[in-house]
């Protein structure tokens, strides 16, 4: 690893790599610790608007459905930007790709804070998704590449704080500012704090991998768009149309995406032959990435199908307000903050096994709970599950990335990245979508008026049905996990 990790940072190392395989240069560190705070400061946008959207609907004077949109065009624009970015870090150098993802993050949170209507604001929100999509895929990759095999699980730990705890406390903060505040000011706290992060990593950020001359290929990025893009507003539409009728037929979408992402995989397979992808798929060829993507898919598809019920549930039956609404998810998100180091020390030792079987089956126990939902359950009923779910989900993220990741060979880390980003927002999509559709579709069909607490708590009892059969899925999908052997790591 020590030599691999030299040739890497030729360009700008002044001194041999060291040759304790285990120590992270200072420099690096300070590289890593930038990019931690940038992304969990990025990510946390994805969730934030999840309370904030029945307040914007009514100030703004715009429908559910159409507000619905400042979170589907958030995630369609991630689902469209992330499968670049695999192609775009082997070419672009660290600092330029940091600066280009945080100007776009600053810039959008700025136009969001002084939207004079919604047309503005669901510009701005595009606008802070493309910043947003390149982050997370730079940080794995940079982890991947500047950390050695045996310290790669603790520092993974911190990427899931990044994952899963900024989702986790999107709504708690919204609530929060909301209820004291007013909703420009989610974004009127958060522009500073970027705009400091963009400038110290302007500074701070060092290449730390070789770029590459070689030319996009343009066919590839429209059907990227096309894929991935068509996909995303299918599964997000399947939603939609189960509260109202919706403009675009359902399949429209899916059909689009679906041609299109064949097109993209058979164009891919032929240019990676050449090293020319935008999205090498040669990263499926490891067994044990496969297997750790699909686990993640299905915890991904339960915490982002899970943030969006519960406080549906919390805000239209308990009659919550959007406050009391967001510290439901604070305590599950402070316990897999603190649990993500420890957890990541623990794979270093024992491997990943030990770690996401007991995580999963906590995920399971966190929906099983859920599934006893009723119009008198108290906060600390939902609060309890989501602890369970939290703990689940910091128990399992950290093990399947990085043993995932680090079964490909080095020069794949920047794809391999972008595979697990692009199919999170999938999956999130996914989640969403079906966890939304069952829960309308079982209200409108439970003999009580659609909207009423009663058909409410009949459609969230069948979601979380629906979402213990998929823990039971995600649990035997977590026993095939292995950890790489270092070999497998070290010999690139």
């Amino acid at each position: 690893m020590t030599e691999s990790v030299r040739q890497t940072d030729e360009p700008v190392a002044e001194q041999p790599g060291p040759v304790d395989a285990t120590r992270i240069e200072r420099r690096h560190l300070l590289v890593i610790g930038v990019l931690l705070v940038a992304s969990f400061v990025v990510i946390l946008n994805e969730t934030v608007m999840t309370i904030a959207i029945p307040v914007l609907q009514t100030e703004l004077g715009v429908q559910p459905s159409v507000g619905q949109w400042l979170t589907t065009a958030f995630m369609l624009t991630m689902a469209v930007v992330i499968p670049l970015t695999g192609y775009l870090i082997q070419r672009v150098p660290t600092r330029t790709l940091f600066v280009l993802a945080m100007s776009l993050f600053s810039a959008g949170t700025l136009i969001a804070f002084g939207a004079p209507g919604f047309g503005v604001l669901l510009f701005a929100r595009i606008v802070q998704a493309s910043g947003t999509a390149i982050m997370l895929p730079l940080l794995m990759t940079t982890i991947m590449t500047l950390v050695p095999p045996a310290r790669r699980g603790a520092m993974m730990g911190n990427i899931s704080i990044v994952i899963a705890v900024a989702p986790a406390l999107g709504p708690t903060v919204s609530g929060f500012i909301l209820d004291h505040f007013g909703w420009r000011w989610i974004f009127g706290f958060v522009a500073p704090i970027a705009l400091a992060t963009l400038v110290l990593g302007a500074r701070l950020v060092i290449p730390v991998a070789e770029t590459s001359a070689s030319r996009i290929d343009l066919l590839s990025v429209p059907l990227a768009v096309l894929g991935f893009g068509g996909l995303v507003y299918g599964l997000v539409g399947i939603g939609e149309s189960a509260e109202a009728d919706s403009a675009v037929p359902v399949w429209a979408p899916f059909l689009v995406g679906a041609v299109a992402m064949a097109a993209f995989v058979a164009r891919q397979i032929r240019l990676q032959r050449e090293d020319r992808a935008l999205l090498d798929l040669r990263v499926f060829g490891s067994r044990q990435f496969t297997v750790a993507v699909v686990a993640m898919l299905l915890a991904m598809a339960t915490m982002m199908g899970t943030f969006i019920i519960v406080p549906y549930f919390a805000q239209t039956v308990l009659l919550f307000d959007p406050l009391q609404t967001g510290l439901l998810t604070l305590p599950g998100g402070l316990l897999m903050g603190l649990a993500g180091p420890i957890v990541g020390r623990i794979y270093d030792v024992r491997g990943p096994r030990v770690l996401v079987v007991p995580g999963a089956l906590l995920i399971s126990l966190g929906v099983w709970m859920l599934t006893t939902v009723s119009t008198g359950t108290s906060l600390w009923w939902l609060v309890l599950s989501n602890m369970a779910l939290c703990l689940g989900l910091a128990a399992t993220f950290t093990p399947l990335m990085t043993s995932g990741l680090g079964s490909i060979d080095a020069h794949l880390y920047s794809h391999g990245s972008a595979v697990v980003g692009t199919f999170q927002q999938v999956a999130g999509a996914a989640g969403t979508a079906l966890f939304v559709t069952v829960m309308t579709v079982v209200a409108a069909g439970s003999g009580h008026p659609a909207e009423s607490p009663e058909a409410i708590v009949d459609g969230v009892r069948s979601v979380f049905l629906v979402a213990g059969v998929l823990s039971f899925v995600l649990i035997a999908a977590c026993l095939f996990v292995r950890k790489p052997a270092d070999a497998q790591v070290v010999s690139h």
